[in-house]
C-alpha cells in the first residue's frame, strides 16, 4: 500500500497527464479549424475566379443578421449582400481574379474566430486592393462568416 505522500504524487502526475492529454486534444480540434477556417478563403477565391457569385456567397451567413460593411455603408443579410456584389460586379471583367493573403488568424472561442487579411483583385479595367476582417462563426457544424468589413 502507498503511503499518502506517494499517492498524492501519483495523483499529482496522473492529473499533469490528463491535463496534457486534454490540451493536446483541444490544440489538434484548433489547428483543423483554424485549417477549415482558411479553407473558407481559398473557397471563395475559386468561386469568384470562375465568375460565380452564389458560390463565392456559400461561405457566408444564410441569414438576415449577417453583417457586410464596405465602402458603400452597411448592408445586411445574406441576399442584400449577394445584390450590393451583383451590382458592383456584373460581369467577369469586374469581377477579375481575385486572391486573399491572411494577415492573422485569432481563435475567439469555441464558435467564433477573427480574420483579417489583404485581398487583390486583378482586372482588365483596372486593379482593386485593400483590407478585411472577416467574423467567422460556427453555425451547425460549418464556418460560415457573419461579419465582413472589408475597405
Amino acid at each position: 500500500m502507498l503511503s499518502l505522500p506517494a499517492k498524492l504524487f501519483a495523483m499529482k502526475i496522473y492529473c499533469l497527464l490528463l491535463c496534457f492529454i486534454i490540451l493536446s486534444s483541444s490544440a489538434n480540434a484548433q489547428n483543423k479549424d483554424d485549417s477549415i477556417v482558411l479553407k473558407t478563403l481559398t473557397k471563395q477565391a475559386e468561386a469568384w475566379n470562375r465568375g460565380d457569385l452564389n458560390g463565392f456567397m456559400d461561405t457566408y451567413w444564410r441569414s438576415d443578421s449577417l453583417m457586410f460593411v464596405g465602402k458603400a455603408g452597411v448592408t445586411y443579410g445574406w441576399q442584400a449582400t449577394l445584390k450590393q456584389y451583383q451590382k458592383n460586379y456584373p460581369d467577369t471583367a469586374a469581377m477579375g481574379q481575385l486572391n486573399f493573403v491572411p494577415i492573422q488568424l485569432k481563435r475567439l472561442s469555441v464558435l467564433y474566430y477573427s480574420l483579417t487579411g489583404k485581398w487583390y483583385l486583378t482586372r482588365s479595367i483596372g486593379d482593386l486592393q485593400g483590407h478585411f476582417t472577416l467574423l467567422l462563426k460556427r453555425v451547425k457544424n460549418k464556418w460560415v462568416i457573419v461579419l465582413d468589413h472589408s475597405s
